[in-house]
């Protein structure tokens, strides 16, 4: 008989590559409340959530094998607490928390490693905002947990400062406090007294190339399966496209590696799967930790499945099912593989998007390409939740090449034949 798996957040795309899966016909994916329910709302009511999660799961009518969720904040922190509740296999919430949280993670962080910016604690409430001591500028000014880089910002002098500090003030509840209800179902050590799950970080600045470490953790024993380049915008931080295999040297990596086990093993995150971002400076050969994220990257799963053969998804369900991942190595059909985010710059309302029958066409027409548009016409692109604060993804192309060259051929050709129209929104107009 199929296993049945409870995804939490499972949308139609994660499903067709978990159906890829080479023994997806062993399991049973059952989807458990929508991403749109989870994270697409203006107020994220964790407690709600997890009650209705529960009732769903408990009034199936079978065995339940495992429960599973790839998605950020509330779903990363909802798993450990309903599997706790259903006596499914996860790691601790206590593990799942200490990685979240920027500023514990942080703690946690310089007890093992050097290999992190000077940061610290930003009072929103002080009359007069300023960095904590010993921290300088440049900094990145960040809420202590967030996602999609939402309400992170670049900050070189106290004016941007003070101007950031008002815009994370203003939106830093939607996530910050029922951040705040996970936290309080923890018993906090002493340093983590008062901090909350709406507070704020500054760290100064990290430069060079953008990397993730991709592994998991089984039974003690910490190892990484992947490396990942995130590529910017040149005109911006925002992100460009996630690429695999990683441009960086193997001696780097290899020192990333070593970091990566010695923080999955200080937090204690066990019998789970983990992405950690870093940036390396080639000029100094400097290594700084982003941060530390307790799942994989659902983003990163075509291009694993591309390069290696099988998807990343793989490593998490076999997890959680107790058993030990056993991932191809560059048994793909493509040498390289990456998710590129199209992006407009400017704030506007959507008026055309691709039809299915062009996107069907490009997908034709341009091999080892697959197109997700996540707009819909009628949408203001300044009201879309999931937006970085630079600039507004309308859609997610993933390319599979035999080189990076024809890689960004295979892109462009994607794009043109992508047609999307905008409505532009003058300043202070209302919603669309």
């Amino acid at each position: 008989m199929p296993e049945n798996v409870f995804v939490l957040g499972l949308d139609d795309h994660n499903l067709a590559i978990l159906e890829k899966l080479p023994d997806a016909g062993q399991y049973n994916f059952i989807p458990l409340l929508s991403i749109e329910e989870l994270q697409y709302r203006e107020e994220i009511p964790v407690p709600g959530l997890l009650d209705e999660a529960q009732r769903q799961v408990e009034s199936f009518d079978g065995p339940v094998h495992a429960l599973i969720g790839f998605w950020d904040f509330p779903v990363s922190s909802m798993v450990p607490i309903l599997c706790r509740r259903l006596g499914l296999r996860w790691p601790s919430l206590e593990s799942v928390v200490k990685c979240e949280h920027k500023y514990w993670s942080r703690l946690e962080q310089r007890e093992v490693i050097d290999e992190y910016p000077r940061f610290g604690l930003v009072d929103l409430d002080a009359p007069e905002v300023d960095l904590p001591e010993g921290v300088r500028y440049p900094v990145w000014l960040k809420p202590v947990k967030a996602f999609s880089s939402e309400l992170a910002f670049h900050v070189n002098d106290v004016e941007q400062l003070r101007e950031a500090a008002a815009a994370v003030r203003e939106g830093i509840g939607r996530v910050g406090e029922p951040f705040g209800f996970v936290l309080d179902q923890l018993d906090l050590p002493p340093e983590m007294a008062g901090v909350g799950g709406a507070a704020c970080l500054a760290e100064e600045e990290s430069v060079g190339a953008q990397v993730t470490v991709e592994g998991y953790s089984y039974r003690g024993d910490v190892r990484v399966y992947g490396v990942v380049d995130s590529v910017t915008c040149p005109d911006s931080p925002s992100f460009l496209r996630y690429q695999y295999p990683s441009r960086i040297p193997a001696r780097v990596s290899d020192r990333m590696v070593d970091i990566s086990r010695r923080v999955i093993a200080r937090i204690g995150l066990d019998d789970a799967t983990f992405n950690i971002e870093y940036f390396w400076d080639a000029e100094r050969d400097a290594i700084n930790l982003l941060e530390v994220n307790p799942r994989h990257s659902q983003s990163h799963a075509e291009l694993f499945e591309r390069v290696d053969g099988v998807s990343n998804h793989e490593c998490m369900l076999h997890l959680a099912l107790g058993r030990e991942p056993r991932l191809p190595h560059r048994e793909g059909d493509h040498a390289v593989a990456a998710k590129w985010f199209l992006r407009r710059s400017e704030d506007g309302v959507v008026t055309r998007v691709p039809t299915a029958e062009e996107i069907e066409q490009v997908e034709r027409d341009v091999p080892g390409c697959t197109v997700d548009v996540i707009v819909t016409t009628g949408d203001r692109l300044s009201e879309l939740h999931d937006q970085d604060s630079y600039s507004y993804k309308i859609a997610n192309i993933y390319v599979g090449a035999d080189d990076e060259q024809e890689l960004e051929r295979r892109y462009e050709r994607c794009v043109a034949g992508l047609p999307f129209e905008f409505a532009a929104v003058e300043d202070g107009e209302g919603a669309a």
